[in-house]
């Protein structure tokens, strides 16, 4: 089985926090996650959004674009709507060739909110499941009609961030809505990878890593920290440089038989983690970890 490898622009510049990388130009991003040794890259604010244009500076770098982020409200709001929110960007990938697009649900999300804690995020339960994961489904069965699979992202700081949530989640949509698990999120929210991987494994259409410090995990208060107070304390880092056991997560999805891409996507301050030594390190460790349980480089 293959996989490929893949980076996030989130180490290079975070667009929710301008001063980690705001002025580091997209050039440098895409020349360093490709000298680092991948071959593909999400989307992020710096990038080009007409389908020539994009097309050009990935192919001056030698990348492909495998997906990106869209920010979906269906939680609550009606199916139409929400249709004509995301035409542009579900056209746009469509035509660049993306492998996915990744929904993540913030309705009332607090995940780029500084002034607002962690414990202030909505709760799925406080949401009619049914009627949002039949609206999921459906617009999911319209991404893949157009070439372009959904992907949803469980995420700090939304109405979908715990196992149960996620759980909650998977057992109110249809096939159509496919899994983008991250690593990192999970084991913020207190969740088990192995286990959701024994749960859902043959949902998961996306696959995102970053590694989690757990000294600075065990530090925060989450009624009087945000999402974004953590990312800039360096709750996140690459995978090898954490708690999480990368050699064991990359087994499990060889044997529920995952193949596609695996994206490191390590939002940190790039002043004290240089992104193309940290791109370089996690390289290493998901090659290393991906070949010793049999997978090869697509």
């Amino acid at each position: 089985m293959k996989l490929r490898l893949g980076m996030s622009p989130i180490s290079w510049s975070n667009d929710d926090l301008p001063q980690l990388g705001g002025d580091t130009p997209l050039e440098v991003c895409l020349s360093e996650t490709r000298e680092a040794g991948f071959v593909g890259t999400e989307t992020g604010g710096k990038f080009p959004n007409e389908a020539d244009a994009l097309s050009s500076v990935l192919k001056k770098h030698d990348l492909v674009l495998v997906s990106g982020w869209y920010s979906g409200t269906l939680i609550n709001n009606d199916l139409d709507s929400e249709l004509e929110r995301i035409a542009d960007q579900l056209a746009l990938f469509k035509a660049v060739g993306a492998s996915v697009i990744v929904y993540g649900e913030t309705f009332d999300t607090v995940q780029n909110r500084q002034e607002k804690p962690l414990s202030s995020r909505p709760r799925l339960d406080q949401f009619d499941v049914a009627t949002y994961g039949r609206r999921l489904t459906a617009l999911a069965e319209h991404c893949a009609g157009e070439g372009v699979p959904l992907t949803f992202h469980h995420h700090m700081g939304t109405a979908v961030e715990t196992e149960a949530e996620l759980d909650a989640l998977m057992n109110a949509t249809g096939e159509a809505v496919g899994l983008l698990l991250d690593t990192g999120h999970l084991v913020f929210a207190g969740g088990d990878n192995a286990a959701v991987i024994a749960k859902h494994g043959k949902r998961i259409n996306h696959f995102h890593t970053k590694d989690i410090r757990a000294d600075v995990l065990a530090g925060i208060d989450r009624d009087a920290e945000s999402f974004l107070d953590c990312v800039l304390k360096g709750v996140f880092t690459v995978p090898g440089d954490g708690m999480i056991d990368y050699d064991d997560i990359m087994r499990r999805l060889f044997d529920v038989g995952y193949e596609g891409w695996v994206i490191i996507e390590a939002e940190q301050d790039p002043a004290r983690a240089n992104p193309l030594e940290y791109a370089k390190m996690g390289y290493n460790k998901l090659h290393q970890a991906l070949h010793d349980v049999g997978y090869s480089l697509a």
